[in-house]
């Protein structure tokens, strides 16, 4: 496979449905890293991920996977890559003993010894339908099959959705461990931002089908802010500088996406640290300008 820079390249990709499209979208994931792949459930997260792994077809612009066409190269990508859905894709009859036998004939680099060592790691039984399995088995199962065929790449879509936070705690820590190897790359989609504080190196908002924000996430928390202020103060502030506002009964708490420049502008402003979380509610939002 080619030396290339960015595991994933999403060139302008445009995707039109009756009543949603996907507009416009352009990120790169760099290689050796975890890419938090942000916004509200209907914000575009998983047409872009089915986009990506050509289960449908853009109606504009192109995408590369290590440097390939991901529709013309698509077999030699797919040995490459392993995706975890928030439902388990392999059929609920089946237990992890039949599975662990069955992706060997899929994968040239399947491990029966690492998919096993997994189903030890997280205590899942081999001989137990998946059909009788908890929804946190379920996922355990699809990211020990994930991790077990040397895959460069792994793509989640809400793969931590509805499980509890020990078990969140524990697939985080692995994925930062497979992140070990700087050929090994994550894209992860959730709208449970404090997981992507935690481990993502990257951050991509989408809302309604459009791009947001793009970039290290220690750069996008550095440089946004909350403005907390009376209503009178609020009133002063230039709107330009304001993505949106948060108006309660006393008083305000305005994002800016430029703190420096705020620090300098009103200087008596007190401008506290934000988080993901609330970068995406102002965000989401910013139509409205003013909300409670």
């Amino acid at each position: 496979m080619a030396e290339y820079e960015n595991a994933i390249e999403i060139k302008k990709i445009t995707k039109k449905y009756d009543g949603f499209t996907l507009d416009d979208l352009s990120f790169n994931v760099p290689k050796g890293s975890i890419m938090g792949f942000v916004g509200q459930n209907g914000a575009g997260k998983s047409t872009t991920i089915n986009t990506i792994l050509n289960i449908i077809k853009p109606d504009e612009g192109e995408i590369k996977i290590f440097g390939l066409d991901h529709i013309k190269d698509e077999i030699e990508i797919k040995k490459s890559i392993s995706a975890v859905f928030d439902e388990l894709p392999f059929h609920e009859e089946l237990n992890a003993k039949q599975l662990n036998a069955v992706l060997g004939n899929f994968f040239p680099q399947w491990s029966k010894e690492t998919f096993q060592s997994y189903l030890d790691k997280f205590a899942l039984p081999s001989k137990k339908k998946f059909a009788k399995f908890s929804k946190g088995m379920k996922m355990k199962v699809q990211i020990a099959a994930a991790l077990s065929h040397n895959a460069k790449l792994l793509i989640m879509d809400e793969a931590t959705t509805g499980l509890d936070p020990v078990v969140r705690n524990e697939i985080l820590d692995i994925f930062l461990e497979y992140l070990q190897d700087e050929d090994h790359s994550i894209l992860m989609s959730s709208h449970i931002t404090s997981d992507l504080e935690k481990i993502a190196d990257s951050v991509t908002f989408i809302d309604k089908g459009k791009l947001l924000l793009t970039g290290y996430k220690d750069d996008i928390l550095a440089v946004h802010g909350l403005i907390k202020c009376s209503k009178s103060d609020y009133a002063e502030l230039d709107k330009n500088d304001i993505i949106s506002a948060r108006i309660n009964d006393y008083s305000v708490e305005a994002l800016v996406n430029d703190k420096e420049k705020c620090l300098k502008k009103y200087s008596g402003a007190v401008i506290d640290p934000t988080t993901l979380e609330e970068i995406m509610l102002y965000y989401v939002n910013r139509e409205k300008k003013e909300w409670s």
